[in-house]
């Protein structure tokens, strides 16, 4: 029987909480094991409850979201943290990367994306909402002139993100560089990587290069 996922909730708004229960309780694959409505005793309750998930407003009450991820890096407690926030500031976005955070969600956006930040990160991927990972791409893209992006193309056998980071491959950023400037793990970038080589079935690096030519991804 496949372990389930042991999820803990901590938000100080119990009607978010209860509408996130009612809906990650319809995935067989989902537990919930426990709930906090302020920060000063997530880590306990995290650690006591062995979540595996941990879904953290940064606006906790006593103890603010930044500060229990600290507590959690500190303690070495091995739980995945994706935050919720009502911003999308980029700043604070890099601030929870970097102390160990792997995912990242808008409120507006939680209810359409939970689930699969959830399948994602649990994984071993880091994963953002649509609009977080968009501002991500474009605020670097402002600042390159040899992006010729608009709009990524239509029915692209890639996704989105592996439509990005194709495109800083084929422009000689390394993988190191890559995971700096998407806010993601090089394991991540590696994964993707590989996945996109054996979409386009190429086998090195000149075949990325053609495919984001062709498809206006870069300057030729």
């Amino acid at each position: 029987m496949t372990q389930k996922i042991r999820i803990h909730l901590a938000d100080d708004h119990l009607v978010l909480i209860d509408g996130l229960t009612n809906l990650l309780s319809t995935v067989a694959e989902f537990e919930i094991v426990g709930s906090s409505n302020n920060g000063l005793n997530i880590f306990d309750e995290v650690t006591a409850n062995n979540a595996h998930i941990l879904v953290l407003d940064l606006s906790m009450p006593e103890k603010d979201g930044i500060e229990v991820l600290k507590e959690f890096n500190q303690k070495g407690y091995p739980c995945k943290v994706i935050i919720l926030s009502s911003y999308d500031d980029l700043k604070i976005i890099r601030e929870v990367m970097n102390l160990g955070a792997s995912g990242y969600l808008t409120k507006k956006c939680a209810g359409e994306n939970i689930i699969e930040a959830i399948e994602v990160v649990n994984q071993g991927e880091e994963y953002f909402c649509n609009s977080v990972r968009e501002k991500i791409f474009n605020t670097f893209s402002e600042n390159n002139p040899k992006l010729n992006k608009t709009n990524f193309p239509e029915n692209s056998i890639l996704t989105c993100r592996e439509l990005e980071i194709v495109t800083l491959i084929s422009l000689e950023y390394s993988g190191k560089e890559i995971s700096e400037q998407l806010f993601i793990s090089t394991n991540t970038v590696e994964t993707h990587r590989k996945n996109i080589m054996k979409k386009l079935q190429t086998k090195n690096t000149i075949g990325l290069v053609k495919y984001a030519i062709k498809n206006n991804l870069i300057k030729s």
